[in-house]
């Protein structure tokens, strides 16, 4: 069965409306996703209902706000199928949950002349925090290059590994290069070494089913916002054993158990990781979007998606001076592209007058357009919502910015 995408939009306020006159056309999405009605609400339910601070209240409220903060947490283990609620801890979205790894692992297990290995596909996000602890600690970043198409030559990481690597963290799924990567393949590999491996999940949660524990994957962390959630929250999966085996991040209230002027004993899990008042209604916020994901149904929002992708892809073929980059055949949610010499910025600034929205520059990914020799690409990533329609105007809109740039 397929999906009712036009039940669906009516899901979304922000999809009627207009741009310059025009109707919004929203293929930004690996930016950042809209958020359906039952968000919204969940945001003022929780400020108009139940607002109070958890963990530490006897009054109703307190605990009635507590209850909501951890049955999301039940839900998000639920959702990636992780084996406790103690391994899902809260963070503000896929970075800090990243810089919390770089800062907690690396510091309590990486020693100078130490390796991380990371991909030439990653974020800034998951580069800068591993260069900060290069800077902190002497350790050596080593990283697995991609080929022309934007496959990642993972026969490489066998070779990487040395006694002296300590962690591999890669993405699941590249936000310029739309590749998916083979995680369980890298898992594996890295496990043989006795190496962990952090997934930077942020762009494959929206897209696919992920479970951790078939994955057997260390660390995997993502952001709220990218999967139809509010900003501001996200989530760090960790496997038990490292997350009891690292210190914290921060300091402060809610990841104690006492504090004297002495000595200071750490919390259990999940709380030893987060300090200070939790986004409690972000949580609860999130935990409405992954519940609406569930309600359409990961298999039917990828079936989706990839058929988008796939259309997308045949029709911009046909536009002349067409240059897709990255032509993995695992690939999922986005189409990174250039036409002849037009430069992404003037792509993108008449698409926005046509009232697309699309996202242009180097994506947070430098050394992506480094190694394919470009400035950055016009980037149009699809959602659940997004139609064929939105991408035939997206095709007709490139037309037009191509015939203005060469006549």
């Amino acid at each position: 069965m397929g999906l009712d995408i036009n039940k669906i939009r009516q899901d979304f306020p922000i999809l009627t409306k207009e741009i310059y006159k025009k109707p919004l056309v929203y293929l930004d999405n690996a930016a950042t996703t809209q958020k359906p009605l039952c968000v919204i609400e969940k945001i003022t339910e929780g400020y108009c209902n139940c607002n109070a601070n958890i963990h530490r209240g006897v009054h109703f409220l307190s605990q009635m706000a507590t209850e909501a903060h951890e049955a999301a947490r039940e839900n998000v283990r639920s959702f990636i199928n992780a084996a406790s609620a103690r391994e899902v801890i809260f963070t503000r979205g896929t970075t800090e949950a990243i810089n919390l790894v770089a800062s907690s692992f690396g510091d309590s297990q990486c020693s100078e002349g130490d390796e991380i290995i990371i991909s030439q596909m990653e974020h800034h996000s998951n580069i800068v925090p591993w260069q900060l602890l290069q800077s902190r600690k002497g350790t050596t970043l080593k990283v697995i290059p991609f080929d022309e198409n934007g496959i990642l030559k993972v026969e490489e990481l066998e070779k990487m590994i040395t006694p002296k690597t300590k962690l591999v963290s890669v993405t699941h799924a590249s936000n310029t290069l739309a590749t998916v990567n083979p995680i369980k393949e890298i898992i594996r590999i890295a496990h043989a070494h006795d190496v962990p491996v952090l997934v930077d999940g942020a762009q494959s949660i929206p897209h696919f089913s992920v479970d951790v524990q078939d994955l057997d994957v260390d660390f995997y962390v993502f952001s709220g916002h990218k999967v139809y959630g509010p900003t501001g929250i996200g989530v760090l999966y960790g496997k038990e054993r490292w997350l009891d085996a690292i210190p914290p991040y921060q300091g402060g209230g809610e990841m104690i158990k006492k504090v004297t002027f002495e000595k200071t004993t750490f919390n259990e899990l999940p709380f030893k990781f987060e300090a200070g008042t939790p986004d409690y209604i972000g949580s609860t916020a999130l935990s409405a979007a992954l519940d609406y994901v569930k309600g359409i149904g990961l298999e039917n929002i990828s079936k989706h998606e990839h058929e988008l992708l796939e259309y997308a892809r045949t029709r911009m073929a046909e536009i002349e001076g067409m240059r897709f980059i990255g032509n993995s055949p695992q690939r999922s949610g986005l189409v990174s592209f250039l036409v002849g010499d037009i430069h992404p910025y003037d792509m993108g600034s008449i698409l926005d007058k046509l009232g697309i929205a699309v996202r242009t520059g180097h994506h947070c990914a430098e050394p992506v357009m480094q190694a394919f020799g470009i400035e950055g690409t016009v980037r149009a990533s699809f959602a659940m919502y997004n139609t064929k329609e939105e991408i035939d105007t997206l095709v007709a809109g490139i037309e037009r910015a191509r015939k203005m740039f060469h006549h």
